[in-house]
This record gives structure tokens, C-alpha cells and sequence, in this order.
């Protein structure tokens, strides 16, 4: 896994235990120009509050694009809300059409997201983990 990926993982694993971890790659292996970044992830047993945590940390952050973590279905997704705007949600089968589109035809935008995703992981590595109150 890549540097970017342990790091993302590392921040996350603060939270809680990871039972499932993924991220696309930096540059598409076809194209070799960046990719559109977004992780998606899975606790364990999520504790509570572990979301607003998270989603207050990257809503804090001085982001060049708007990020939003999607809890719709099983796993956790930090990732641009472009997308799951233009793809009306995750669980729209056009929603990986519209990354596909957008990582061949906005390197501007996959540009910035990149940026905005190390300042996001850098900032969830540094978040005080409140203790647990039952614990």
C-alpha cells in the first residue's frame, strides 16, 4: 500500500478498528495522470460519535473543494460531494462513470482534491481522540 494509504489508514485506525480499508491510487495506471482521491472504510464497531468527529475535523479544514462523509450504506466514504452530486449518490451504478469522468477529463479538480486529501489526513492524525465515557 502506498505511503498516502498507510497514513490514511493510520489516522483512521485513531478512531477505532478498521475491519476494512480502501483507496484508489494516486495516478490512473492507464493514463498515469492524478486521480480524483476518496477512501472508504469500515469500523469494526464504530464508536459513537466517531462521525462528527471526523466530519467536523475535514469541515474545519480551509478545503479547495467540498468534501462529505457518506454514511449511507455499510462503509464510511470521505470524498468530494462533486461527485456524489453529479452521480445523485453512491449508490448510483453512474457513480464511478462520473469519477471516470472526472479524473480523464478535470486534472484541475483532481489536482486540488490531492491537495485538499493530505491536508485531511494530516489534520485526522492530529485530533484529540475524546476517552471513552463508558470505558
Amino acid at each position: 500500500m502506498s505511503t498516502r494509504g498507510e497514513q490514511a489508514m493510520q489516522a483512521l485506525s485513531k478512531f477505532g478498528e478498521l475491519a476494512w480499508f480502501a483507496l484508489p491510487v494516486e495516478n490512473n495506471p492507464t493514463y498515469g495522470c492524478p486521480q480524483m482521491p476518496y477512501m472508504g472504510w469500515r469500523y469494526t464497531s464504530p464508536r459513537e460519535g466517531v462521525a462528527e468527529l471526523i466530519e467536523d475535523a475535514v469541515r474545519a479544514l480551509p478545503t479547495q473543494v467540498d468534501w462529505a462523509l457518506d454514511r449511507t450504506r455499510k462503509n464510511w466514504v470521505l470524498v468530494p460531494t462533486r461527485p456524489l452530486c453529479d452521480a445523485q449518490g453512491l449508490a448510483n451504478p453512474a457513480f464511478s462513470d462520473v469519477v471516470h469522468s472526472i479524473n480523464t477529463r478535470d486534472q484541475e479538480f483532481c489536482l486540488k482534491a490531492l491537495t485538499d486529501f493530505k491536508l485531511i489526513i494530516q489534520r485526522l492524525q492530529q485530533v484529540p481522540i475524546p476517552e471513552d465515557k463508558n470505558g
